[in-house]
């Protein structure tokens, strides 16, 4: 029984990790079901028995690109004292990204682009968006600042476009070049009033 579990694990994570090689490096749409299994070498039943169909796997993919992403943020912002410097912090998270020889963009927004808004890829993509978006709120209220849901759109955007920037441009600067954007946003916004100063 232990060798059975075993074995659908090990055609699990090497279903997965096919799928991150050829969906990440050629697209989600363009990469058939066939060519995933192949390079896993594993059965189709396997695919089918674990992630039910493509669909699935495609969410497993998002959701073990999302698990990467704020692991990889949550220990970038361990070396920063406070919230205002973990704020700035995800920018030198995505520098690390962005410098990674494979980087390929957003697997996000690659993902989503031809998938209907209801589907269950879309809503893999959100639920990583929603992560994302949360710290910039919960970093910007400990950090004081008046509106910190405001803010955190903003540097939202200030996040996204980085990545579309990295992409496009094949431009691992665009990092550095929000951090400092992000920075100027920071220092313009204004901070909530104390008790005492109300």
């Amino acid at each position: 029984m232990a060798t059975r579990t075993a074995t659908k694990a090990s055609a699990r994570e090497r279903l997965l990790e096919a799928a991150n090689e050829l969906f990440y490096g050629e697209g989600v749409q363009t990469v058939g079901i066939d060519r995933v299994i192949e390079h896993a070498g594993v059965a189709k039943a396997s695919l089918y028995n674990t992630f039910g169909s493509k669909e699935g796997l495609v969410c497993a993919y998002l959701e073990f690109r999302y698990v990467r992403i704020r692991d990889r943020i949550t220990r970038t912002l361990t070396g920063f004292r406070t919230p205002r410097e973990q704020l700035l912090g995800v920018f030198d998270a995505l520098r690390e990204a962005f410098t990674d020889p494979g980087y390929n963009g957003c697997a996000f927004v690659r993902a989503t682009a031809e998938a209907p808004a209801d589907s269950a890829i879309s809503r893999a993509a959100e639920n990583y968006r929603t992560w994302v978006r949360g710290l910039f709120t919960e970093l910007a209220t400990k950090s004081g600042y008046a509106d910190p849901e405001e803010l955190a759109r903003q540097l939202h955007l200030l996040y996204d476009g980085a990545g579309q920037s990295a992409r496009m441009d094949r431009d691992p600067s665009a990092a550095t070049t929000a951090r400092a954007a992000a920075a100027a946003l920071l220092d313009a916004a204004p901070l909530a009033k104390s008790p005492t100063n109300v």
